[in-house]
């Protein structure tokens, strides 16, 4: 599991592993949450995560939505800076 990046306490993984399922989606964790986000949408796929956060996350996922897409595709990651 790839950490992606790192931001406001939200940490950013997407689990790079052949049997992944689609759609394609990253991993925002906190202490308390760990919920999956589309890349596509950016909106939460299930579960809850905190307002505030998943708005942090929809912003990451907006702003670094086709290198999020290239990861997902390629199975190869990369360090993404985090939100400032």
């Amino acid at each position: 599991m790839p950490t992606i990046s790192h931001f406001y306490g939200i940490i950013i993984v997407m689990y790079l592993r052949d049997k992944e399922h689609n759609p394609p989606h990253i991993h925002a964790i906190t202490q308390d949450y760990d919920a999956p986000f589309s890349i596509k949408t950016g909106e939460l796929m299930e579960g809850s995560f905190p307002n505030k956060a998943q708005s942090l996350v929809k912003e990451f996922i907006s702003k670094y939505r086709d290198e999020l897409m290239e990861m997902w595709e390629s199975g190869k990651y990369s360090k993404l800076p985090p939100l400032n």
